[in-house]
């Protein structure tokens, strides 16, 4: 599971903790702190868990960087995982700082629930539905933006995607990454959700088969839809095996909830992740939901279709996105409901 479930002597209440830590993958110290708190957060909240009651911040700071650096990253990146943690409506109270070769950042989220508060990843039935809440692809960006500087790498993909498309799937992804996945985490219990986890380095397919294994029932899970950051499936067919982002298995940082819910409730989930993301604070044109496949029948594994269909998700505050602001969450085609 996402989190450790330990049930406590008093009261019927459980103690959900999780940690995470992991290196830098972004320029911007301070958007590294809020991804790195956001991070750790998605493992409460695909279990459902929309508070947390405290937050451990674990740091690792590089031998390698001079005084003037450290003195000016490193006070940045605790100011970003402390602000996305008041976000979350908790506070870092403490951690640990180390030298290390390495950056490193992550921590631990702690909360005492009851059992009405958190949701077991492994109630998913035949019929219900797969929704993602954040587009895939940061890998690919992330990586893509690097090689801006690299010519022997832009090259490989220069014919499929501009610097300025790179530029803007670079800002999409980090700020995806550094979005709190808690509206869904609410709404999962609004819609009856059966079973969630959140999509991060295994990639989608690497999660959903961990979920799928995890089911009571005897029930396999079918992608259709794999809605990925403008650009970037391309830019990953033309790096070869590099990623295999339409594949899968291309790692994730900080991705969306992929949630199993019930048929009838799949697109009123969709329409107010759409219009709650939308507002001050939220998700912005990219925000919102995608119905991305199926619960069916099987042996407690998930795929993707041969061909799937690729939504491309395109930057917030283009004109693509203010276009597609009443779109955001695709009708569902027939073979999926």
């Amino acid at each position: 599971m996402d989190c450790c479930v330990i049930p406590l002597r008093h009261g019927g209440l459980s103690l959900v903790q999780t940690t995470d830590f992991f290196y830098p993958l972004v320029e911007d110290p301070y958007m590294m702190g809020r991804i790195a708190c956001a991070n750790v957060l998605s493992d409460l909240y695909a279990m459902g868990i929309t508070e947390c009651d405290n937050m451990l911040m674990l740091l690792s700071v590089s031998q390698k960087m001079n005084d003037k650096d450290r003195e000016r990253v490193m006070p940045l990146m605790i100011r970003g995982f402390r602000d996305a943690a008041e976000e979350g409506g908790t506070s870092v109270t403490g951690g640990q700082t180390v030298i290390n070769p390495w950056i490193i950042v992550g921590g631990v989220g702690s909360v005492v629930c009851q059992p009405n508060e958190f949701i077991m990843p492994d109630g998913a039935v035949p019929g219900d539905v797969l929704v993602l809440t954040k587009p895939l692809g940061t890998q690919v960006a992330v990586n893509a933006h690097q090689w801006l500087d690299q010519p022997e790498r832009w090259n490989k993909i220069k014919l499929v995607v501009t610097k300025d498309e790179v530029k803007e799937a670079y800002q999409e992804a980090m700020f995806s990454m550094a979005t709190l996945n808690r509206t869904a985490a609410g709404l999962m219990h609004k819609f009856q959700a059966h079973a969630a986890t959140d999509v991060t380095g295994f990639g989608l397919l690497g999660h959903a088969n961990n979920l799928a294994a995890q089911q009571r029932n005897e029930v396999a899970f079918v992608i259709h839809n794999l809605p990925i950051l403008a650009k970037m499936a391309a830019v990953s067919k033309a790096c070869g095996n590099l990623f295999n982002l339409v594949q899968g298995t291309s790692a994730e940082t900080s991705g969306g909830l992929l949630v199993c819910l019930p048929r009838e409730q799949a697109a009123k989930f969709c329409s107010e992740m759409k219009s709650q993301s939308s507002g001050p604070g939220g998700q912005g044109a990219a925000g919102g939901a995608w119905i991305i496949g199926i619960v069916e029948k099987g042996d407690r594994r998930a795929r993707i279709i041969d061909k799937p269909r690729i939504i491309e998700v395109p930057p917030r505050g283009s004109q693509a996105a203010n276009q597609d602001n009443s779109s955001t969450s695709p009708s569902p085609s027939p073979n999926l409901l």
